[in-house]
C-alpha cells in the first residue's frame, strides 16, 4: 500500500512518524511524506524524522520526502493533515497523485475537512476523520507528542467500513490507535465539540487548559459553549450522546493543566489561526439551522481583530 502524508506538522508528524517506524523503506508499504516548509523538509531530508511520543519515541525515514506531490506517484491512502485553512490549496496540489480510487482522509480539527478536501480534490474517496491528541512541531524535523489518548477515527459518513478494512489493518499494524467507525460523524463532532471550546477559550485568556478548568467563570463559560455546539449538532440531525458536554469536561480534566491547544500556540506565536475554519464554520451552521450561540458570538467578536 502507498500512503501519503501531507503535512509533516503536529498531527501528520505523529501520524507519519508511526507509519514509517513501522514500514520502513523497502517493505510491503510504502510511506511517502509530502511537506512545503523547506527547512523542516531538510532535516527530515538529513536526519529523520524524529518523533517523541508517550507511546514511544523514534527516529524515521520515509520511502520519500518532497514538497513536490508530481514526484510521489498514485497513491492508495493520502493522509492530508495541514490546518484547516490550508486544506483546500493542500487538496489541489495532491491532485497529480489522486484517482478515483485514492481513500483521502483528513483528521485535523474541525467539521467541515471533508467538504474542504472534496473541494480542492474533485477526484477520490474522502472519508471524514478526527484524532485525540495534543502535538507540536518541536523545531526543524521534529514533532513532539505532549497529551492525549492518541484515539483516531476515521469512516465514511454513509457508514460503509468494508472497503477501508485493510487501511485499518495497515494503520494496526504501525501501532496506532485506530477505529474504523459507520458513525464518523458522530466522532467527529464530539471532537470538535470538545476542541474548539478550548482552542478558542485558552486563546482568548492565554492561559493552558487548566486556566480554564480550574476558574469557576471560565470553566462556566467552557461549559455553555459546548452545549451551544451541542445544540447546533441536534438541528443538523448529528446524533451525539446525550450526556456529551458531561463526556468532554471529564476528558478536559484529564489532560494536563498545562496542556496548551494548538490554536492557542498559534495565537501566541503570530501565525495563522484556524479560527474560522474551526469556530467560524460552526457559527454559520448555527445562524442556518436558528441555534442561538451568544458566547459564541462573544468570543469571535474578541478574537476576531487579534486573528488579522
Amino acid at each position: 500500500m502507498r500512503i501519503a502524508v501531507v503535512g509533516i506538522g503536529g498531527i501528520g508528524g505523529y501520524l507519519g512518524g508511526r507509519l514509517a517506524n513501522a514500514y520502513p523503506p523497502g517493505g510491503e508499504h510504502e510511506i511517502l511524506f509530502v511537506e512545503k516548509n523547506q527547512s523542516h523538509l531538510d532535516a527530515i531530508k538529513k536526519d529523520g524524522l524524529k518523533l517523541f511520543a508517550k507511546d514511544g519515541d523514534a527516529t524515521v525515514r520515509p520511502t520519500l520526502a518532497t514538497s513536490d506531490p508530481g514526484e510521489v506517484g498514485t497513491v492508495d491512502v493520502a493522509l492530508i493533515c495541514t490546518k484547516g485553512y490550508d486544506l483546500v490549496e493542500a487538496a489541489r496540489m495532491m491532485k497529480v497523485a489522486v484517482d478515483s480510487h485514492t481513500v483521502v482522509i483528513p483528521p485535523g480539527n474541525g467539521i467541515g475537512n471533508a467538504e474542504m478536501v472534496r473541494e480542492g480534490l474533485g477526484i477520490g474517496d474522502v472519508l471524514s476523520a478526527c484524532i485525540y491528541i495534543s502535538t507540536h512541531v518541536q523545531s526543524t524535523g521534529v514533532v513532539e507528542q505532549m497529551a492525549g489518548p492518541r484515539k483516531f477515527f476515521f469512516g465514511n459518513p454513509n457508514g460503509e467500513v468494508e472497503p477501508y478494512r485493510a487501511i485499518e489493518t495497515v494503520f494496526k499494524g504501525a501501532g496506532l490507535n485506530v477505529e474504523l467507525t459507520p458513525n464518523v460523524l458522530r466522532e467527529v463532532w464530539s471532537k470538535w465539540l470538545f476542541v474548539e471550546p478550548l482552542s478558542v477559550l485558552t486563546s482568548l485568556y492565554a492561559v493552558p487548559q487548566g486556566g480554564l478548568l480550574t476558574d469557576t467563570v471560565r470553566r462556566k463559560q467552557l461549559q455553555e459553549m459546548m452545549e451551544e455546539l451541542q445544540s447546533v449538532a441536534r438541528k443538523v440531525g448529528v446524533d451525539l450522546p446525550e450526556d456529551i458536554v458531561t463526556q468532554s469536561m471529564a476528558k478536559a480534566d484529564g489532560f494536563p493543566g498545562e496542556t496548551k491547544t494548538s490554536m492557542q500556540l498559534d495565537f501566541e506565536h503570530g501565525r495563522k489561526t484556524e479560527l474560522d475554519t474551526m469556530m467560524g464554520i460552526g457559527m454559520r451552521k448555527g445562524k442556518e439551522v436558528g441555534v442561538s450561540m451568544p458566547q459564541h458570538d462573544a468570543v469571535y467578536a474578541a478574537l476576531l481583530p487579534r486573528a488579522g
